[in-house]
């Protein structure tokens, strides 16, 4: 022990007179080679609470502009080196090992200019950006993940809107360095049974995030660099769910958001079938944790910007999708509205005509009336006499009329906060109402359960011409019990008639209104 003591005064000599400047790191490197642990621990405590902290930790250097360019050419120097050895020496790994750990430490360097995105164009300038980008193919996967991890932090969603001017120049030089291919280039060669490279994947999808976040219109060119064949290809993978599946899922719904080419381009390649096929585990059982519970969610979010686009409903229809949603209704899991959402897609509109024939033929309705109801009993689905059913026709009568006198009130009590508060404005203020301000009004009529009721009122007219004269007697009968008005409800269905945009042409609008005007007269 008094050896060990007088070690350590030599060395706080030594430092005292600046002879010598160490480090903690090798100061206990010495003392573990020759101490056994307990000294090495006191040592450990002993130089801490002895040694001032500017002797024992190298003072950082202050970052500015000349210290990056510097940071980035050396950088670039050893970056072109360690290329030069491995060509030199391609089966030599000793000749140019050294030179790819030096990589690595200024890689790891670089990550301070994550916090600096207003010094971003020195990338772009000092071709960082590309030598970067060239090291994703790299020979050596334990360089790609530094590299991953810097583009990662670089493209940090928070830290790109600290400087938009410094984001634009350095995503501008990412997608022209076809980043997204080299990215999908780069998880393919990439083995997730290591943990190291499974964890290199989930940054590379961050960067896609972050980037797709920040510009939306790059979601395209991404799509068409490979990146929804990957997506698919991962997500049904035969392995077990991970949070890299689950991220695929949320990259997948993020690509597919308002944008048909993308929609187009995962149809083509059966990627229907593919999100079919991932959901139908979930038709009889639960997700097992919240995790795969979003992932289901994510999915089923993808499904249903898929069914906006017409030549995806066709294969949603080819695909059995309506039948799987229809399972989905009956087993009543977790997956039950989301399934409600997605036939909601599928079937809305003239393009939607064949899957609500398939769903009839399938008996749909048997499913969709009990929700409707909000009873899900169990009914007899065969041997119901046809007294029966009328009788069930007449209830869910009934129950579409409670809905219409709720929505009804609803409506008529936010029609009489807007008229006051035109009243205010024009007569008090003397302000004219604009097409914006209308627009304002109607959306929060809209709100208000406008559009619900439109539709139940739509329901309406459709039954009572069904040529079924014991429903539409119903639906005037309650009509009339609750002071209800035939007026009101043609007044309704006049404004919905006038509200139809859903057509792709004039001529397809101007034939529904008719149809639905005629509907209203034989009310």
């Amino acid at each position: 022990m008094h050896s060990f003591l007088l070690i350590v005064e030599t060395f706080w000599s030594l430092c005292s007179a600046h002879i010598i400047r160490v480090t903690l790191r090798p100061i206990c490197h010495f003392f573990n080679s020759c101490l056994n642990k307990r000294l090495f621990s006191f040592s450990v405590f002993l130089l801490s609470s002895l040694f001032p902290p500017p002797l024992l930790i190298k003072q950082a250097e202050p970052v500015d502009e000349s210290s990056v360019k510097k940071m980035i050419l050396t950088f670039e120097k050893r970056s072109y080196k360690n290329q030069e050895l491995r060509i030199k020496f391609p089966d030599n790994p000793d000749k140019f090992m050294e030179s790819e750990l030096d990589l690595n430490d200024i890689i790891q360097e670089m990550h301070v200019i994550a916090t600096m995105p207003d010094l971003y164009h020195l990338l772009v300038e000092l071709n960082a950006v590309n030598s970067l980008l060239g090291l994703l193919s790299h020979e050596n996967t334990d360089i790609l993940s530094p590299v991953v991890d810097l583009l990662q932090e670089l493209t940090d969603i928070d830290t790109l809107h600290e400087s938009e001017e410094g984001a634009e120049v350095l995503i501008d030089a990412l997608l022209e360095g076809q980043v997204v291919a080299l990215l999908v280039q780069n998880m393919e060669r990439l083995d997730e049974q290591v943990k190291e490279e499974a964890d290199g994947i989930y940054n590379t999808l961050a960067i896609i995030e972050n980037m797709a976040e920040f510009r939306p219109g790059m979601c395209t060119e991404a799509a068409q660099q490979g990146l929804i064949q990957w997506l698919l290809k991962r997500i049904k993978a035969k392995m077990p769910f991970d949070a890299n599946k689950l991220y695929c899922s949320e990259i997948l719904a993020i690509l597919l958001q308002n944008n048909d080419g993308t929609r187009e381009l995962l149809g083509e390649m059966d990627g229907i079938d593919v999100l079919l096929q991932q959901l139908s585990v979930f038709k009889r059982h639960n997700p097992s944790t919240a995790e795969e519970q979003e992932m289901m969610e994510n999915l089923f979010d993808a499904l249903c910007s898929c069914l906006m686009l017409p030549s995806n409903r066709d294969r949603f229809l080819k695909g059995e999708g309506l039948q799987l949603m229809n399972l989905m209704l009956r087993e009543k899991k977790m997956s039950r509205t989301s399934a409600l959402k997605v036939l909601d897609h599928g079937m809305i509109g003239p393009e939607g005509a064949d899957n609500c024939h398939k769903f009839v033929d399938i008996l749909g309705l048997r499913t969709i009336f009990p929700l409707f109801m909000k009873t899900p009993k169990k009914m007899k689905k065969t041997g119901a006499s046809e007294k029966e059913h009328e009788g069930q026709s007449l209830i869910r009568v009934d129950r579409l009329m409670e809905l219409y006198f709720k929505y009804l009130e609803a409506v008529q009590q936010a029609d009489k906060r807007i008229e006051g508060e035109k009243h205010v404005s024009m007569v008090r203020r003397g302000e004219i109402l604009d097409d914006s301000m209308e627009d304002e009004f109607y959306l929060r009529r809209l709100d208000a359960g406008l559009f619900v009721l439109q539709l139940i009122c739509y329901i309406m007219v459709e039954i009572s011409n069904s040529g079924n004269s014991q429903l539409q007697q119903r639906v005037h009968q309650i009509l009339n019990l609750r002071g209800g008005s035939v007026k009101i409800v043609r007044h309704i269905m006049r404004e919905y008639a006038e509200s139809i945009g859903d057509g792709k042409t004039e001529e397809f609008k101007e034939s529904e209104r008719k149809r639905i005007m005629d509907l209203v007269d034989n009310f």
